[in-house]
């Protein structure tokens, strides 16, 4: 029982193959029970061999908090684990570091020792807390036995398993070979002598074998000579991955993409082409998070993970408020694995605001912590997402309830619509309560997505829709020309090549009435100033019918070239000339004036938050400030490269008037020589304002919300 409750707080599981070589990870689990428990009997009872640890050696990890108050308490733990293994005949081999997963907020880093075994003989492997002195631990040490000397495993002998907090290394099967007839809980497995070369002397300096060795790299255990019967093959380039058909795949790709989002590595969006292997890639990263495969992702999958992804990041801040509300003190939340949240979140999503089947939406996510953290993980999920349904089917969710000043009633509903609480309260001030409503609903809906006919090509939108309706796939005719609006089945269009072939681009219909603010016209040369990725860019480029030329200036280089391949696409390449540069230098440097000047301006991005679902997560209200002095810097820089005569243009994809017009009105202040010109006869009237300038609005509008206006520079 002591054995058993030791591997329960090391976060351990009790399972270990049982012709398996002995090589424990043994990790402290959290808080005040760092290398806490009896390892000695567990091992013991798990292998059942003899009395002495094998020459194979034992590998262990134990996770650090960089920033938890224990981290000194940890560190001494470490050294008192280190020695004690040392004094029962081992030696340390090397220390690595490796990151893991996290628990609670801020890094955990693991420190990982290999201890070799100076001989086949070694004691029981004590537990490191152990309060015996070592002295008596050395008296219990027995002599070491001549040819029996051994050295540790090659790691790629070991697979690596997620379970819980630690990063377990257990021995691959067949790796050593269990002694038959043993038995008892404190024998250990003898290993064959002749599986492994010998290593003489006692705590001698870890050396090559010989000059044909590989020389050891940074971070890694050097890979020791084996016998044939051993393979030398290094861990990652022969692995063969574990695949588990029994949990939901889409929800452990969901979960682990959810994952990178909240670390800030992988955008919402899924839909990608079919040559761009996106289920390969998405397997690699389940593989390498959980320690399991799942099987490929094919295109419904894809969508299904988009779908999930997408609204579990837009319903964020609704589904912790229910998951906290739910559990039974606010510290199981505050405390909780990052995964298991992913899973929780995925399961309330697709309770509460999917049609998933409520038997099939609690089971799979059971069953995937189960098998991705532990059945603790599972039985937790299991209970919540149970309770979640008795309240939904009595109608008595837990939300806040809509009532105080405006602050209380905004901090409200910005859980129940899920905003941040600056956006909604600045919403309020701008627009109104009930405009603030009906644009965060906008925003929580199923996007449109919107394709342009490129017809620089000789395409016509009947050609378009003749393609749609061959791929069945619905759509809606926009008010402008060249644009069809698609709700579902984008990503049959791109596995169908209509945008490597050139016939359309994925542009929204505001990103088109910019263009059309512009008006290029043949002949003339134009520069856009923020280009990249360069839809406006190209379309402006068909606009001009093959006569003129245009500049695509942009500081991010990556994006720079994706548009020039884009535009090789459209056979529009040779009229596109890239600039890699920043604008505020290059304008200083260059004596080159335009025609046209398109200031397409970073901005905070508030009227596309329905296609970009994490935007508004990663938003703060301070950004709006260096938004706003960037915005300021450029339209200066922009203002210079204009010849007399020729129109400064500056677009947003904002409805925030201070990015907008309160730029608009400061620049011509500070240059007098700029005149707004209203854009009536360019655009639709009812994207007009007041003050001659363009603005989408969702609400009003059904499409993205932008901002353009034109300023024409004096002859003078």
């Amino acid at each position: 029982m002591r054995a058993r409750a030791g591997a329960r707080v090391l976060g351990l599981t009790p399972r270990l193959p049982r012709k398996a070589a002995v090589n424990v990870a043994a990790a402290g689990g959290r808080g005040s029970g760092y290398m806490r428990g009896c390892m000695a009997p567990w091992l013991a009872r798990e292998t059942g061999g003899p009395d002495q640890l094998p020459a194979a050696g034992i590998n262990f990890a134990a996770p650090l908090p960089l920033h938890a108050p224990v981290a000194a308490r940890a560190r001494r733990r470490l050294l008192l684990a280190s020695r004690a293994l040392r004094t029962a005949g081992s030696r340390l081999c090397e220390m690595d570091g490796c990151l893991s997963r996290q628990h609670k907020p801020g890094p955990v880093k693991f420190l990982r020792y290999s201890i070799i075994s100076s001989s086949s003989a070694s004691p029981h492997l004590h537990s490191p807390l152990s309060t015996a002195p070592l002295a008596r631990r050395r008296q219990r040490q027995p002599k070491p036995q001549q040819g029996m000397e051994g050295r540790a495993l090659a790691l790629s002998q070991f697979r690596a398993r997620v379970v819980g907090s630690p990063l377990l290394l257990s021995a691959a099967p067949g790796a050593a070979r269990r002694s038959s007839g043993a038995s008892g809980r404190g024998r250990v497995a003898r290993i064959n002598p002749e599986a492994y070369p010998s290593r003489a002397g006692r705590g001698r300096a870890w050396k090559r074998d010989g000059p044909e060795a590989s020389p050891r790299r940074a971070g890694t255990t050097r890979v020791p000579k084996l016998s044939p019967e051993v393979s030398s093959q290094r861990t990652g380039r022969t692995k063969v991955p574990t695949v588990n058909l029994e949990v939901s795949h889409h929800r452990a790709v969901a979960a682990v993409r959810l994952l990178r989002i909240e670390k800030g590595k992988a955008f919402v969006d899924l839909l990608n082409e079919k040559g761009n292997g996106s289920g390969e890639n998405e397997m690699s990263y389940v593989e390498r998070t959980l320690g399991f495969s799942t099987r490929c992702l094919d295109n419904r999958d894809i969508r299904l993970v988009t779908v999930i992804v997408a609204g579990t990041v837009r319903w964020k801040r609704y589904l912790d408020y229910l998951i906290m509300s739910l559990c039974s003190e606010e510290k199981v939340f505050r405390e909780m694995e990052p995964l298991l949240l992913q899973i929780l979140r995925i399961g309330f999503f697709e309770i509460l605001k999917l049609d998933v089947p409520v038997y099939a939406a609690v089971d799979e996510n059971v069953r995937l912590a189960k098998v991705a953290l532990r059945p603790g993980a599972g039985n937790l999920v299991n209970a919540i997402l149970r309770k979640l349904l008795r309240l939904k089917e009595a109608n008595s969710l837990p939300l806040p309830k809509i009532e105080g000043d405006d602050r209380a009633q905004a901090r409200a509903l910005s859980i129940i619509y899920s905003h941040p609480v600056w956006m909604v309260r600045r919403w309020f001030r701008f627009l109104g309560k009930d405009e603030a409503l009906k644009l965060m609903k906008w925003n929580n809906s199923d996007p449109y997505f919107s394709i342009r006919v490129n017809t620089a090509n000789g395409y016509t939108r009947a050609d378009l829709i003749n393609r749609l309706e061959s791929l069945q796939v619905h759509y809606e005719k926009s008010t402008m020309d060249e644009f069809v609006r698609i709700r579902e089945g984008m990503q049959t269009v791109l596995q169908a090549g209509l945008l490597k072939e050139g016939m359309c681009a994925v542009q929204d219909e505001s990103a088109g009435l910019v263009v059309s603010v512009v008006d290029p016209q043949p002949g003339e040369t134009i520069i856009d100033c923020c280009a990249a990725p360069g839809g406006k860019t190209l379309f402006m480029v068909a606009r001009l019918s093959g006569q003129g030329k245009i500049w695509a200036l942009d500081i991010n280089k990556g994006r720079l070239r994706i548009l020039m391949e884009a535009a090789k696409l459209h056979n529009l390449d040779d009229m596109i000339t890239d600039i890699h540069a920043d604008l505020r230098l290059y304008a200083k440097e260059t004596t080159a004036k335009y025609d046209k000047v398109l200031l397409d301006a970073p901005c905070s991005g508030l009227g596309v938050l329905s296609k970009r679902a994490d935007l508004r997560w990663n938003r703060q209200f301070e950004d709006l400030e260096e938004l706003t002095c960037l915005q300021d810097e450029l339209l200066d820089s922009a203002s210079m490269l204009v010849k007399p005569g020729g129109i400064l243009i500056y677009s947003t994809c904002s409805i925030d008037p201070e990015e907008n017009e309160h730029r608009i009105t400061t620049f011509v202040q500070r240059h007098p020589d700029f005149i707004p010109q209203s854009v009536h006869g360019y655009i639709p009237a009812e994207f007009v304002t007041g003050e001659g300038f363009y603005s989408s609005s969702p609400t009003k509008h059904s499409i993205d919300g932008a901002f353009a206006a034109r300023l024409v520079r004096s002859m003078l």
